[in-house]
């Protein structure tokens, strides 16, 4: 009896680069304009989420690392040509 070998597909997620929640020092945001900031990490990356969802580049960055309570200084930030857009969501979704 022959016995039939049949692949079996692995799903495997796509290679994709793990940027920290939020970025302190990356020169690949220098020049970046900030369009809210933050008081807690929490609230600054699920601004980012939505601005992403809508199609808008945005990262979060900070000077220094938030507290153990994800406390601190975090500016949301998107490059210059997506500053206009990004300000209109963020005003009209905050009110």
């Amino acid at each position: 009896m022959r016995t039939l070998r049949v692949p079996v597909p692995r799903f495997r997620r796509p290679r994709t680069t793990k940027d920290p929640p939020v970025s302190i020092g990356d020169p690949r945001l220098e020049g970046w304009e900030t369009v809210g900031t933050f008081e807690d990490q929490t609230t600054a990356v699920a601004w980012r989420d939505r601005l992403r969802e809508l199609g808008v580049d945005a990262s979060c960055v900070a000077d220094q690392p938030a507290d153990r309570f994800g406390r601190g200084d975090i500016y949301l930030v998107v490059p210059p040509e997506a500053w206009s857009r990004a300000s209109e969501i963020v005003e009209n979704l905050g009110d």
